[in-house]
């Protein structure tokens, strides 16, 4: 379901649901007044049903289409990091700081709590594309248009290794356990393993001949055959071991390799390009595409998909691993949460038609970056 942000005043909003294959069914939502204890009294049009309203969500079910959508609203936003277009972000494992980077040529580090400027990260040559910490939270990692992944200092801002070696932008990272080896994909068709104590490149991993979108390292499940390296493995491989490796690409492939065998393990075609993927657990994985599809796939049969997910046909943006679920983003301004344990779908709400490019997590806070320039933060408490 949907319902575009209106203003607090106008009292009116819209509602529409989407079920696969039929027509969409349209509705609205009315406020009525706001009730002694601040929270506003709310009808919904026929067909959809207002089950639970508090200050910052509203749950609606559509019963005749058996779906539901709480819509939750920022709890908070911070609208001074960056001038425009926030590109990325990232929250340290301890959820003090965040990172972000934005088109404004900017990356920088912020109080997650307030989103009070720490430090600026300068040394790219142009844009930012991709940021994140270590596992530390100490660290960041970044990569850029010029071709050069970084590593930073989070206490100084400090630049302390630059990785050359890409003929391409960096378009995404991963990062192997604790941070000994680090993944690129780039636009120049590459993905590469780095070796961080001695800033050099251990290796092509994949040679796709189109734009590596998303990058995603999985520890493999037990039973998944990931081949044999041809040649002994560098001992500055750390954690390589037992590792996939998926690849969203331009060329409308999902490919996954041994990490440290570099063998093949299946190579899936979907709809469109694909721009994003992350591993759920050691043999399902999910993957976004251009035109709006989610595939959920199982490596051990990757051929049909444990499930598609089509809920608009807006580029997904972001995937992102989440309790029993997942979380995903996309071009439409829409982000949601999808658990497995819930019967009802919860949207994160305020982003309008902006396209949601990455979202984050620390325990139950949810953080969004958005093409209007502003990072969102939700609190699952307040369902």
């Amino acid at each position: 379901m949907h319902a575009p942000a209106k203003g607090k005043d106008e009292g009116e909003a819209w509602l529409s649901c989407h079920p696969p294959g039929k027509p969409t069914l349209y509705g609205s939502l009315t406020c009525q007044g706001i009730g002694l204890d601040g929270i506003p009294e709310v009808i919904a049009s026929e067909g959809f049903v207002v089950n639970e309203i508090n200050k910052k969500s509203i749950h609606i079910s559509c019963p005749k289409e058996n779906a539901s959508s709480k819509f939750l609203a920022p709890y908070t936003t911070f609208s001074r990091i960056h001038a425009k277009s926030i590109t990325c972000l990232d929250i340290s494992s301890g959820g003090g700081l965040g990172v972000s980077s934005s088109t404004d040529g900017s990356m920088k580090i912020w109080q997650a709590s307030n989103g009070e400027l720490r430090r600026v990260l300068e040394g790219h040559v142009f844009d930012v594309n991709c940021c994140r910490f270590f596992p530390s939270g100490l660290v960041v990692l970044s990569g850029g248009m010029d071709a050069q992944l970084k590593i930073w200092s989070a206490e100084d801002a400090s630049c302390v290794v630059t990785f050359k070696g890409h003929k391409g932008g960096i378009l995404d990272t991963a990062i192997v356990e604790r941070g000994k080896n680090v993944v690129s994909g780039s636009r120049d068709g590459t993905a590469r393993l780095w070796d961080c104590g001695r800033s050099a490149c251990l290796g092509v991993i994949a040679d796709c001949g189109c734009s590596i979108n998303g990058v995603a390292v999985g520890a493999a499940d037990n039973s998944i055959n990931l081949g044999s390296p041809e040649q002994t493995p560098s001992e500055r491989e750390v954690g390589t071991e037992s590792k996939m490796l998926l690849l969203a690409r331009e060329d409308k492939k999902l490919q996954c390799v041994g990490l440290q065998s570099r063998q093949p393990v299946f190579l899936f075609i979907g709809s469109d390009a694909f721009n994003c993927c992350t591993f759920l657990s050691g043999f399902l994985l999910l993957a976004g595409t251009q035109d709006g599809n989610i595939y959920q796939l199982d490596v051990r049969n990757p051929r049909a998909p444990v499930q598609v997910i089509h809920r608009s046909g807006a580029p997904v943006l972001s995937l992102l691993s989440f309790r029993d679920g997942f979380i995903a983003s996309q071009g439409d301004g829409s982000s949601f949460i999808v658990q497995q344990d819930l019967d009802y779908v919860i949207e994160l709400t305020g982003a309008d038609c902006d396209p949601v490019y990455k979202v984050a997590t620390w325990e139950k806070q949810i953080y969004t970056c958005c093409r209007d320039g502003l990072v969102r933060r939700y609190q699952l408490s307040d369902l």
